[in-house]
């Protein structure tokens, strides 16, 4: 059997989204794509194929081969941006799938013609390949959430549900709901699954008098607070405090926004936190296409959708009242204090106030993560701490 091995091309535009993780560990439904092409393909990966600035990150995560082939003979090589939706046929030895874009998904080769590939991204001559259309593959940010239905109903249908939800909450709807026998959800609490089912994983609090809309999901050791409204189509990961009016959102982990305001069809990264009363908007007065700068320098993008908020990369922190216009990007470690709405394009450790905008300190920035990471007993890593130096090098040295 051909080991299972699961690159990242880097042709994924992802703006800051994947600054500390390669593009198939971003959380794309219930679980992170690459776990749910393991579960499409029913088979765990062997081994992975980063870019050189995850090489250190991804190391450090993982246990398996990282930028260097096991041992084997036959490697199966998966795009980490296919979604680990719809049926993605497996080539053999000597086949590859592409796009109708020319984009190789998968590729079946002999382990030279794997490192060749994996190195430099072409496929030996020989190659027999077969077009497959329509396959959702991440291509912009705002694929993450272009996909986010098909992917949530994925994660939901494989998911086995409890049949004893009725007795612990209200619910109304004729879709299923899962609660973890771990978890505690208060008196007052709706379940509304009229649209899709609700997974409440393990360890999860759900306060007084909240209401769910299906389908959702909330990870493990989640608390969603009193009164909290959360709206079809949201993903909550892992370790999060969730309040106000959340919609077709997703929570990469770990992130806060626990007090009142709207969050709606916009990506949260991970040790976040959303001051109270901030509020993202998601559709343009005029009712047109929203278009995005995924950098600061960079071109503006029409994004094919009338419904997008923000894209929030990791380590961002938001004032109270802070107003984000539609289709905002905030890069990492950008700490944001203004009266009036930022810019819809904010740079990487940025730090904008009343006052003007400049370049958060590295080590306040640092000690500031440290105690963020150690309210939830975890701590700021060695090759994370050097990544998140490098990218604030990188800011530095762009302006001069």
């Amino acid at each position: 059997m051909a080991e299972l091995i699961i690159f990242d091309d880097g042709r994924g535009q992802m703006g800051p989204l994947d600054d500390l993780r390669p593009v198939f560990a971003l959380r794309t439904g219930g679980i992170l794509t690459y776990e749910r092409i393991e579960r499409a393909l029913g088979q765990f990966v062997s081994g992975w194929w980063v870019q050189a600035r995850h090489e250190e990150v991804w190391s450090d995560s993982s246990s398996r081969p990282v930028n260097s082939l096991p041992s084997g003979s036959e490697f199966i090589c998966i795009n980490g941006r296919w979604s680990g939706c719809g049926i993605l046929p497996l080539p053999v030895k000597g086949q590859a799938v592409v796009s109708g874009g020319g984009e190789v998904l998968a590729a079946c080769l002999a382990a030279d013609d794997a490192k060749a590939f994996l190195e430099h991204g072409s496929l030996p001559e020989s190659i027999d390949t077969q077009e497959v259309e329509g396959l959702p593959v991440y291509t912009h940010a705002w694929d993450l959430l272009n996909w986010l239905s098909e992917a949530l109903a994925d994660d939901l249908e494989a998911e086995p549900f409890s049949p004893t939800a009725a007795e612990r909450a209200e619910c109304a709807g004729e879709h299923p709901v899962s609660i973890d026998d771990s978890s505690v959800v208060f008196p007052g609490v709706v379940f509304d699954t009229h649209a899709g089912p609700i997974f409440v994983g393990p360890d999860v609090t759900i306060r007084p008098n909240a209401v769910l809309v299906g389908p959702c999901w909330i990870g493990r050791s989640t608390v969603v607070s009193e009164g909290a409204v959360i709206r079809g189509n949201t993903v909550i990961g892992p370790h999060c405090r969730v309040g106000g009016e959340v919609g077709a959102t997703i929570f990469q982990g770990y992130s806060n926004k626990v007090h009142d305001g709207y969050m709606g069809d916009s990506f949260v990264g991970q040790w976040v936190n959303i001051g109270a009363d901030t509020v993202t908007s998601n559709l343009l007065n005029t009712y047109g296409e929203i278009s995005v700068r995924l950098e600061p320098d960079g071109s503006r993008r029409k994004t094919g959708r009338m419904f997008l908020g923000s894209l929030i990369a990791d380590h961002v922190k938001t004032a109270i009242c802070t107003r984000l216009m539609t289709g905002t990007v905030l890069g990492t470690g950008a700490m944001v204090a203004t009266t009036a709405a930022p810019p819809t394009s904010v740079d990487r450790f940025a730090w904008l106030t009343d006052s003007g905008a400049r370049t958060y300190q590295l080590d306040k920035f640092l000690d500031m993560t440290r105690t963020v990471m150690a309210r939830r007993q975890e701590e700021l890593s060695a090759v994370d701490e050097a990544r998140l130096c490098s990218l604030h090098a990188d800011v530095m040295k762009r302006q001069g």
